[in-house]
Formats: C-alpha cells, sequence, structure tokens
C-alpha cells in the first residue's frame, strides 16, 4: 500500500502549480489553450508519445478547465500533481 505523506492543505481557490501527464502527443500549437503551460513529450513504455505539461492556475477551476481540454483531445489522463509543498 503506498504511504501519502502529509502535508499542509492545498488550498480550492488559490494559485498552484500543477503537473499534468497524458498519453499521446499535445502540439506546441496548443500553447495558448493550454494557459501557457511548458510541454514536453517523451516516450513511453512501448514507444508511445507521454505528454507532460507543467505551469501554475490561478484555482482549481482554472485546472478542471485544462483537464477538460486534454479530455475533448481524447488524451488519456496518466497524473495530475500538484507541485506546490
Amino acid at each position: 500500500m503506498m504511504s501519502v505523506q502529509p502535508r499542509k492543505p492545498i488550498p480550492f481557490d488559490c494559485p498552484a502549480t500543477y503537473q499534468i501527464s497524458v498519453q499521446g502527443r499535445v502540439d506546441p500549437n496548443w500553447f495558448d489553450l493550454l494557459e501557457g503551460m511548458s510541454i514536453c513529450v517523451s516516450t513511453g513504455e512501448g514507444g508511445s508519445p507521454v505528454t507532460t505539461l507543467d505551469g501554475e492556475f490561478n484555482d482549481q477551476a482554472a485546472l478542471l478547465g485544462i483537464l477538460n481540454s486534454l479530455y475533448e483531445l481524447h488524451l488519456p489522463l496518466l497524473f495530475v500533481k500538484c507541485l506546490d509543498k
């Protein structure tokens, strides 16, 4: 079983930095749609592309907007991680 380290609560309505990983390739032309997030494409298991996005969001509503955009692009979500500690 995975152990989760205690951390301070993440405010729902405050800025935070997130890392999002999806299976597939996000075209760098989507930079504006993705609110200026950095886009890094690498090769995952089996040689399939994996895109990792890093960036700061004003609140979790903005994060949800990006996740919805990725969903509409039919990109399977691998993980979402809050980088603020």
